[in-house]
């Protein structure tokens, strides 16, 4: 066999060569490369073949348990039952689309509202994140009669014709589109918390005069609220807050894409934009709504969604079936009454203690920075070039995985830990995590 080069922002993939596997997993990946197609990306040197999945844990095919910290997607854990019993139940009595009255979408969406600021009343279901960032720079644009879009300088928002132009985390051979402009994150750039807001204000103005002079309007400033793709970026709390103000008061749209930070995550906030104290025009939702099941959603001002609605309607088959909206709404209701943004700050809590008391002078673990159970970790000494850096981050995400632990990386380099263990994450499960990153620690740095 002959190992592919990496042509791609992904190192932490798998490339045919680089790792002896057995005859079951080499046939499978025979036959996903038959019939799947080449743009597809398998995680980690050794791809794992996972046959079920309960709570924190995936099952390979060898009964193995692997303890997800990676994964928001299923954000109340794994194959939560009563998330199955909610999407199953509804399955068999009713499934239709907005198209029809229902009761069951109104009820869910009154409740999603009722998280959001008093000003956010509108609610548009989508069945990605993808899809409803799509829909929300749609609603932009109308709204604005721009096309100008303000994105960080490694985002990713989606992966439609329209996202994938606006995500320059997906790579060189993605181009973005004229009409983008692209801003760095101040703590990606090493700039003192002090000077953060000041920072991220003046490059947003100066993006926006930029699309101004080459004859282009500004229609939104696009922000996942954490900057995961960036490196994970919070602090200081509320330095978001000037460049939206300033976008805002230029007559563009701020858009909270709240994909990853959202519902829970935080801890100390429901959504990611609240650490910030603004409120945006439009918010977007996806991964986690559903814990798996494929459902998304753009909340915003009833004047801009009803706005756009008014000329221009919006409708997917698939997207707020009763299905989809029954998992959706157990979702909601199990991360209120498990009161699981309070477990989120406990466990966050104890695993930024427990990282932090394992840095070695940076030799491995540098800067650890996020919020609630969204933690980023650079890896690596400043002094080490960026290759260094990510041959060991890499290295370490490949140790953990070897221990039966998942995580994966982000950062312009590649070289922050991201870990984003669903929120059910127990104490145990954070001891257990920091013993064998411990350990991993030992092994790459001999």
């Amino acid at each position: 066999m002959t190992a592919v080069a990496r042509t791609d922002l992904m190192p932490n993939r798998f490339v045919r060569g680089e790792a002896p596997l057995d005859p079951t997993r080499e046939a499978l990946i025979d036959r996903r490369e038959r019939v799947l197609g080449a743009g597809y990306r398998l995680l980690y040197r050794e791809p794992v073949h996972f046959v079920r999945a309960e709570n924190m844990y995936l099952f390979g095919s060898n009964g193995d348990a692997y303890l997800d910290f990676y994964n928001n997607v299923p954000s109340l854990g794994h194959c939560h039952p009563e998330v199955v019993a909610a999407i199953s139940a509804q399955a068999a009595r009713l499934n239709i689309n907005t198209r029809y009255l229902d009761e069951t979408v109104l009820e869910y969406a009154e409740s999603l509202v009722a998280t959001f600021p008093d000003e956010i009343d509108r609610v548009m279901f989508t069945c990605t994140g993808s899809e409803s960032n799509d829909l929300a720079l749609r609603i932009a644009r109308h709204v604005t009669g721009g096309t100008g879009i303000i994105v960080s300088r490694h985002a990713y928002h989606g992966t439609s014709a329209s996202t994938a132009e606006i995500s320059p985390n997906l790579g060189g051979a993605v181009k973005l589109g004229a009409h983008v402009r692209t801003i760095p994150v101040p703590g990606a750039v090493s700039v003192p918390e002090d000077d953060a807001a000041a920072f991220l204000e003046g490059k947003v103005k100066e993006a926006m005069m930029d699309l101004d002079r080459h004859g282009v309007r500004t229609a939104a400033f696009v922000a996942d609220t954490i900057f995961s793709s960036d490196g994970v970026h919070t602090d200081p709390h509320g330095y978001l807050a000037p460049a939206v103000d300033a976008v805002q008061k230029a007559g563009a749209l701020f858009i909270a894409d709240e994909v990853q930070p959202g519902f829970g995550r935080m801890g100390r906030a429901m959504w990611g934009f609240d650490l910030h104290g603004i409120v945006p025009d439009l918010v977007t939702l996806g991964k986690p709504m559903g814990n798996g099941y494929p459902i998304g959603a753009v909340v915003g001002k009833q004047r801009y969604v009803d706005g756009f609605g008014a000329v221009a309607r919006y409708f997917n088959t698939q997207s707020g079936t009763t299905v989809a909206i029954a998992a959706a709404h157990a979702v909601l209701r199990i991360l209120m009454r498990d009161r699981l943004m309070e477990n989120a700050v406990a466990r966050g809590k104890e695993l930024v203690e427990g990282l932090n008391s394992m840095r070695d002078d940076g030799r491995v673990i540098g800067d650890v920075r996020g919020q609630g159970l969204f933690i980023g970790v650079s890896v690596g000494a400043a002094e080490t070039s960026n290759a260094e850096r990510r041959q060991l981050a890499l290295d370490l995400v490949n140790a953990l995985r070897q221990r039966k632990v998942l995580i994966s990386l982000c950062g312009a380099n590649e070289d922050t830990l991201k870990i984003r263990p669903p929120i059910v994450c127990s104490s145990e499960h954070v001891a257990m995590f920091l013993d064998r990153l411990k350990a991993s620690m030992d092994e790459v740095s001999t």
